[in-house]
């Protein structure tokens, strides 16, 4: 859980250490300017933008259930956030595993991707898995 804000926190700590820089200067509103630009930056990178992430055991049997994808993902995956933003609204109707919160979701994505954490991956209902599949792939099983 905690690595997953490091990238995000980092962001924001550089922000307000530019933004800083400029209020020293007396630039108040470029300091408000840049400080806000670094927030959306870490917000992007952050877990916030992903829908609430079930455990994986509890994705699989939603998806059995509905018959939506499970996917998996982690924070500060450039990958995960292209198939977040490509998806747009859809993303919602997907079962969203955060493999660093859950060592099952990350044994699962392990079975697909050789032993590798490689992220997304996509499991349909028939337990097939696909290791960073094209969004409009995806948004045709949703």
């Amino acid at each position: 859980m905690v690595r997953g804000w490091v990238l995000p926190s980092l962001i924001v700590v550089a922000g307000v250490a530019a933004a800083a820089g400029l209020h020293a200067d007396r630039n108040d509103g470029g300091a408000v300017v840049v400080l806000l630009a670094f927030v959306a930056f870490a917000a992007v990178n952050s877990s916030l933008i992903f829908p609430k992430p079930a455990g994986a055991l509890e994705a699989q049997r939603r998806s059995k259930e509905d018959g939506r994808p499970v996917v998996y993902w982690r924070p500060g995956c450039h990958y995960c956030r292209r198939l977040r933003f490509r998806l747009g609204r859809d993303a919602r109707r997907a079962h969203w595993v955060d493999i660093w919160r859950d060592p099952a979701g990350a044994a699962v994505v392990r079975s697909f991707a050789e032993g590798n954490e490689t992220v997304p991956t996509v499991v349909l209902t028939d337990g097939r898995g696909y290791v960073n599949p094209d969004p409009e792939w995806v948004r045709e099983r949703l």
